[in-house]
């Protein structure tokens, strides 16, 4: 099993505006209220600071600012007993256009929090992503485990393998109190619309026919962003200092199927959609092994019936054009210039 259990009482989530990192957040202040949670944002394009609206303001505060702000940091770490860093540039479109931000928020940035995290004494645990071990043949059995040698694509993953290599450095040279966890594609609310399920449900509610990469058979490992969620807390809790946990669901799907699935839920026809060129360097596919998260901690998802998961999604965004509307005009026109 794990270390002794840790039982974090004031943490500061970075990213905590965005999509993954508000939905631990609400998680968070659901499941354990006695935890006090400071959200660091610096609410660029995907952040949005409606994603914790109506949260307990006893329980949660918000903080404005940029984990690459040293000065910041030394006036709001000290106090705080753990960092769960979510923060990060994520689209791979964007990082195919432009790396810069990439570097400064997913190198620069973990590097100013594994600092602040050393000077003052915290717990320290890194959200990676599973594009950092490249991507696998379709018909490849094998899936990703700690052990998989990181072999990254894109800007973005090679940005987060980067961010994962300064952890693990920081950890074995300063005996920072570290864990990393590497997770498959996340889907749920509060998603950017730029990203492939809210991109595509939007579209159809806008009237618009959805596009799709290449060939549509790149694989996906689906997880619903609350199971994500727990298992983040079940790692900072109980997790082995120093260790790497791969967090998956066992979703995996090509993005056809998942169109398919979206289009017929929403009553189009399955082949109501555009094919458009492919992303460059577009990984094959992706799987995440949850052992050693499983077997060690007693995780498990709650949500596995993925089109379950994928029929409330919809609604979500049907229920909540509001809270999508003002970034969707700004997101097609980007894909329109990148002729996509």
């Amino acid at each position: 099993m794990g270390t002794e259990r840790f039982t974090p009482g004031n943490i500061i989530v970075t990213g905590g505006c965005g999509f993954i990192g508000s939905n631990f957040v609400r998680w968070v202040a659901k499941n354990h209220p006695q935890t006090h949670v400071t959200v660091l944002d610096a609410l660029t394009y995907a952040g949005n600071v409606a994603n914790i609206v109506g949260l307990p303001k006893s329980q949660v505060e918000f903080i404005h600012g940029n984990i690459c702000d040293s000065d910041l940091l030394d006036r709001i770490v000290p106090g705080h007993d753990a960092i769960v860093n979510y923060a990060a540039e994520s689209h791979n479109d964007n990082s195919i256009a432009d790396p810069e931000p990439f570097i400064q928020s997913n190198i620069v940035g973990t590097y100013r929090l594994l600092e602040a995290a050393r000077k003052y004494d915290l717990h320290y645990h890194q959200i990676s992503t599973d594009e950092v071990y490249g991507d696998l043949a379709l018909d490849d059995p094998g899936r990703f485990t700690p052990q998989s040698p990181y072999r990254p694509s894109s800007p973005y993953s090679a940005s987060k393998a980067s961010a994962d290599m300064l952890v693990r450095a920081w950890h074995r040279t300063y005996g920072l109190k570290t864990t990393i966890s590497n997770c498959s594609n996340n889907y749920g609310p509060y998603q950017h619309v730029e990203k492939f399920i809210p991109r595509q449900i939007t579209n159809i509610l806008d009237g618009i026919r959805p596009k799709l990469y290449g060939d549509g058979l790149n694989v996906r490992d689906w997880i619903h962003t609350e199971d994500h969620s727990s298992a983040v807390w079940a790692i900072l809790t109980e997790g082995r200092i120093g260790e790497t946990y791969l967090i998956g669901a066992n979703g995996e799907r090509s993005n056809l199927d998942v169109l398919r699935d979206i289009l017929r839920m929403m009553g189009q026809p399955e082949d109501a959609f555009d094919w458009v060129r492919d992303r460059p360097g577009h990984d094959r596919r992706y799987a995440i092994d949850p052992t050693r998260l499983e077997t060690e901690l007693g995780w498990k998802p709650q949500h596995t019936d993925f089109e379950s998961g994928l029929k409330q999604t919809i609604k979500w965004y049907t229920d909540n054009e509001g809270w999508w509307r003002p970034a969707k005009a700004a997101t097609e026109a980007k894909y329109k210039e990148q002729g996509q």
